[in-house]
């Protein structure tokens, strides 16, 4: 038994990864790089996306430098936290842990948990920021959207899976994309948005 969850959970590892279950050492360059290259096609597009919103508040930014130079934490926290909901997730799916009957009381476990550790933080990051760049708004600004994202990223881990899994998509391969995606570009439009109507 304990064999079969050891390969359960090496599978479910390489799929997270989008490199699929059968890449090994011994596959050639070729098989190598077409198994992954459609995901990371999928990777560049939405990143494309993630930079056109960005590319929305360019005034903002231009106005304000320090902007750019935290944006990367709060894309940087959500995806963390949103990658260790969706693990958590795809490995209670492949072990039938999660079924309808507890689906929404783990999406909220998942919620409160994105609360309590955005509010953390949160407290840490703004006091910072507030440090850093000599603004207690900049501080709360960075606070507040930390929080956003922090629960955006623990609802979209664990609804992106259970979503993918039910239209018949295997959530271990497509999740990780989707749910990155979301955190980086919710991230950027809270943080960039509230800077934009906050402090400019």
């Amino acid at each position: 038994a304990m064999a079969v969850l050891d390969e359960e959970h090496e599978e479910d590892i390489l799929l997270l990864a989008g490199v699929g279950e059968e890449s090994a050492l011994s596959d050639t360059v070729a098989e190598t790089s077409r198994r992954r290259l459609p995901w990371l096609v999928v990777n560049m597009g939405t990143a494309i996306f993630a930079s056109l919103v960005i590319s929305q508040f360019a005034a903002s930014i231009a106005q304000l430098v320090s902007l750019a130079i935290l944006m990367p934490i709060v894309a940087s926290m959500g995806g963390n936290a949103g990658t260790q909901s969706l693990t958590v997730t795809v490995r209670a799916l492949a072990t039938r842990d999660l079924t309808d009957a507890n689906v929404w009381r783990v999406i909220r476990r998942e919620l409160t948990v994105g609360l309590l550790n955005g509010l953390v933080f949160a407290t840490v990051l703004g006091v910072i920021g507030m440090l850093w760049f000599h603004s207690p708004m900049l501080g709360a600004v960075i606070g507040m959207a930390l929080v956003c994202n922090m629960i955006i990223a623990g609802f979209a881990g664990t609804v992106v899976p259970v979503v993918l899994d039910k239209v018949g998509v295997d959530p271990a391969l497509a999740s990780g994309t989707f749910v990155t995606t979301t955190t980086d570009v919710m991230g950027f439009f809270i943080f960039l948005g509230l800077a934009s109507v906050i402090l400019l």
